[in-house]
This record gives structure tokens, C-alpha cells and sequence, in this order.
């Protein structure tokens, strides 16, 4: 069982915030940093996943839908991405990048002090792009729930961008919000488990980061992308009005 780990999602290929989290002293002390998807669909795709890599053994990685993605297009399974700088992140990985994005699984469980079994997926545990919010009404949180074990009490999500933590149907649930790409407020957004939750953010230099990602990256319009998104331009209202038609609400009998 683990004692402590440190969840990080949606790190959108960001090297500036994602190395503002691994500096913590709780990430650095944590047992196992677990990865729940959208890893590096963003301007520095191969730096993130190198820094990643160089952890070793202490990384644990889950494929979200963007990394899917990712790899469908550059595998010629797919013509495109509705995120424009997905397909300029595809082409920028290398081979063995590509083969580590296609091998990592949806979900996996880990047991951790105080929380016992924890299942990490990216949406939800049975879809990488499936939509439940903080406001998700409890019948849609069965429907995705289902087929769960009986043990798991606890589910940590990502893929919103936004962190929240609540309880549906006896199960613990935890969105730790996002690394690179954070909507309602800025800073990177991160989680720790064990023996509770602890949701966290790590402030940085906005425009220091900026400019690093603008001289590394050649991703056309760099300015406008790391404004707007490491600023986080996108409220948390904008977000939950753009995701909310997406988790079956509007659909409820």
C-alpha cells in the first residue's frame, strides 16, 4: 500500500509548469507520481515526455484522449484533431515516444493510505473523453460507474481542466484539475493522496514560462496559445457552459 501520491493530469506538453509541480517537496517525497492522460498535446510534446521518462520507475502513466489521438494520427488512423496544435504535437514525437503513448492503459488502481483501492482514469473509468462535472447529477455518475468494483471507493478523473473533489453514490471522486492548460484560474493544478486529498497549486512565472516555451517551441502562434492558456483566459464558467451539454444533463428525464 502506498503511503502518498501525487496526481498530475493535463499536462498539455508544458515543461515550465509540469517542472514547477516535480520541484514540490511533496511530489519529490511521494511514492508513485501518477499521469491521468493528456500528457503532451501542447507546444513542447518531446521535452515533457523526456522529463517524464527520466523519473524512472516512480511515474505511473495513464493515456488520456489527446495522447490517443496523438498517436491515431501520426499511426494514419485518423485525418485529424479538433485541437489545432494536436496534429503539430503528433508530428513531433518521435517513434519511441509514440510507441510508450500507444502502450498506456485507460485505468489502473493503486492502493493508497486511507483511501484503499483508488482506480486513475482520465474522463471516466470506462471512456478517455466522456464529460462529469463537479455539477454532474448522480444518476450520470452511476451510468459511468458501472461495472466498477464493489472495492473502489475512490475514482480520480481528469480531462475537464478543472479540480474538484465530491462524493457520488459512497465513492470518493477527484479531479486534480490540470498541469498545462488550466481553466478558471492560473498556476498548475495537481492533487495528493494519502491519507486524504490535498488539492494543490503550484504558481509560476507566467511570463518567464511564456517566453521559455516561445524560444523552444516552433508551433506556429505560440504567443497567442501560452497567453491564453497559461493565463487562463477560459473561466471556469466558460468551461462548465462549453462542457455541460456534454454529461447527458441536457437529455435527463
Amino acid at each position: 500500500m502506498l503511503n502518498r501520491v501525487a496526481v498530475l493530469s493535463d499536462i498539455h506538453g508544458v515543461l515550465p509548469a509540469l517542472e514547477a509541480v516535480l520541484a514540490d517537496p511533496d511530489v519529490q517525497a511521494a511514492d508513485r507520481i501518477v499521469l491521468t492522460g493528456d500528457i503532451t498535446a501542447g507546444p513542447q510534446p518531446n521535452q515533457v515526455l523526456d522529463r517524464l521518462i527520466g523519473l524512472g520507475d516512480r511515474v505511473v502513466w495513464i493515456s488520456g484522449n489527446a495522447d490517443r489521438e496523438l498517436v491515431e494520427y501520426r499511426r494514419g488512423q485518423r485525418e485529424s484533431i479538433p485541437d489545432p496544435i494536436a496534429p503539430w504535437a503528433a508530428e513531433q514525437l518521435r517513434e519511441d515516444h509514440l510507441d510508450l503513448l500507444g502502450s498506456l492503459p485507460r485505468s489502473l488502481s493503486l492502493s493508497v493510505r486511507g483511501l484503499g483501492k483508488v482506480l486513475f482514469c482520465h474522463a471516466t473509468p470506462r471512456d478517455d473523453e466522456e464529460v462529469v462535472l463537479v455539477d454532474s447529477r448522480l444518476d450520470r455518475w452511476k451510468e459511468v460507474f458501472g461495472g466498477l468494483d464493489d472495492d473502489v471507493r475512490t475514482v480520480v478523473c481528469g480531462h475537464t481542466h478543472m479540480p474538484f473533489v465530491r462524493l457520488a453514490h459512497g465513492r470518493l471522486v477527484v479531479n486534480p484539475g490540470s498541469i498545462g492548460m488550466p481553466y478558471g484560474r492560473a498556476g498548475a493544478h495537481w492533487a495528493v493522496l494519502g491519507p486524504g486529498v490535498e488539492l494543490r497549486t503550484t504558481d509560476f512565472d507566467v511570463e518567464t514560462a511564456s517566453a521559455q516555451i516561445g524560444h523552444d517551441s516552433g508551433y506556429p502562434g505560440i504567443s497567442e496559445w501560452t497567453d491564453y492558456f497559461l493565463h487562463a483566459r477560459a473561466t471556469d464558467e466558460d468551461a462548465l457552459q462549453a462542457f455541460a451539454p456534454r454529461d447527458g444533463r441536457d437529455h435527463a428525464p
